[in-house]
């Protein structure tokens, strides 16, 4: 019985991974190889899991994908100054805890990477979900900036609202919140390489 679940998860996730728009995650490590290139700062935010999804990709483009380049991305995920974020939080509202981060760093070329399993669509007992990264993507392209969404379920207003968004087609959080950290890599892993090759072609 176990192995009959443990067998039925793993199909699942290989389904979603097949029916991935291969076009939307080419577009978004496009966007990312071109801050790169620009030397444009990279902010990642999100909600939950996806807070903890933001942290890792940030660490990611600090670290791997930029070890031994000539170059380095320069990203940063806005969940993790947790005075500021409470600062933000108890003083202007949760809403606003995103937006008013840009208003500091944000400039013009600049690339915002938002994480929602819902894209901005649906509602708890706080009210409608994850308005504070749609206030963000706003200030985002407002301002000259460039948005990449990875969102799920339908993609919600993530999905038109982003320059390129990748949504995971499926109704699950543990599904869309896995599959959110396998498109990271794998974008991580294609700018490394597209990276090393940039700086080849120099000598």
């Amino acid at each position: 019985m176990q192995k009959d679940r443990t067998d039925g998860y793993l199909r699942e996730v290989s389904d979603i991974a097949e029916k991935l728009d291969r076009k939307a995650i080419d577009a978004a490590i496009n966007i990312l190889y071109s801050a790169w290139k620009s030397e444009n700062q990279v902010f990642a935010i999100g909600n939950g899991g996806s807070a903890s999804t933001s942290t890792h990709f940030a660490c990611d483009l600090n670290k791997w994908v930029s070890d031994n380049a000539e170059k380095k991305f320069r990203a940063f995920a806005l969940v993790d100054n947790v005075p500021l974020v409470s600062a933000l939080t108890n003083d202007n509202g949760w809403g606003d805890v995103y937006s008013e981060q840009l208003r500091n760093f944000f400039r013009k070329g600049d690339v915002l990477v938002a994480i929602s399993v819902h894209g901005g669509s649906g509602s708890d007992k706080a009210g409608p979900w994850s308005q504070n990264l749609l206030k963000a993507v706003k200030y985002a392209k407002d301002n000259g900036g460039k948005v990449v969404g990875l969102a799920g379920f339908d993609g919600g207003v993530l999905r038109t609202a982003a320059d390129a968004c990748v949504v995971v087609p499926a109704e699950s959080t543990p599904h869309v919140e896995g599959m959110h950290l396998v498109l990271t890599h794998l974008m991580c892993e294609q700018l490394k390489e597209m990276i090393s090759s940039e700086d080849t072609k120099k000598y």
